[in-house]
């Protein structure tokens, strides 16, 4: 799946929004602050299964924190700060999602278990990047070989969470509960496929 490979493919659906609200002069931390804040209230309402409305929540965190990279760039107030906060933002708000929907409709160790392999298969990559080496970096950006391995990552979980969502509220029998544990299954098997392939490539003991 990978939808972060086709990023450059969605810009065109999101650029302008972003180009739109750099004119308003609004500082990008805080569109990544209001994206944590809307993600926040999303799980507030996965857990109390009001899949509507955090479905509506995590679309627009989903949003505002594609759209914070836009706005820093086109008011030139890109900062070192600005992307560890938007990596911060972005994983407080995956953990606190998968954890409210793995509680409400699965169990504590499927809502454990997905927010363990989902902060795992983030966080792997800049541990790559500290000990193998990666920092070139393109607008801002780092360029590495893991940006394309792996097929499950934020959006497609995001994506699958919210169509599992709609199904649950149409009482279709797969819902949330099935969904939870398909992002579980499949970050997992997406971490091993990064995992194996830093082992064929980086395996060797230091000469």
């Amino acid at each position: 799946m990978n939808l972060t490979s086709k990023r450059e493919n969605l810009k065109k659906l999101y650029v302008p929004l972003g180009l739109a609200i750099a004119r308003t002069g609004i500082h990008p931390n805080l569109i990544t602050l209001i994206s944590l804040f809307l993600g926040t209230v999303s799980a507030y309402f996965f857990y109390n299964e009001k899949v509507l409305t955090a479905v509506s929540f995590l679309i627009l965190s989903g949003l505002f924190d594609l759209i914070d990279g836009v706005v820093a760039r086109e008011t030139e107030r890109t900062s070192k700060f600005g992307e560890v906060f938007d990596w911060v933002a972005d994983k407080w708000v995956d953990g606190f999602v998968l954890g409210a929907v793995g509680f409400a409709f699965a169990s504590p160790f499927v809502a454990t278990t997905a927010v363990v392999v989902s902060m795992l298969h983030s966080f792997i990559k800049p541990v790559a990047y500290a000990e193998i080496g990666y920092s070139e970096r393109v607008r801002g950006k780092i360029k590495d070989p893991l940006e394309g391995i792996g097929f499950f990552g934020r959006p497609e979980t995001h994506l699958t969470l919210i169509t599992f969502a709609l199904l649950e509220r149409a009482h279709f029998p797969l819902g949330l509960n099935f969904g939870i544990k398909l992002v579980a299954l499949l970050t997992l098997i997406s971490l091993l496929v990064r995992i194996i392939y830093l082992y064929k490539h980086y395996g060797k003991e230091y000469e």
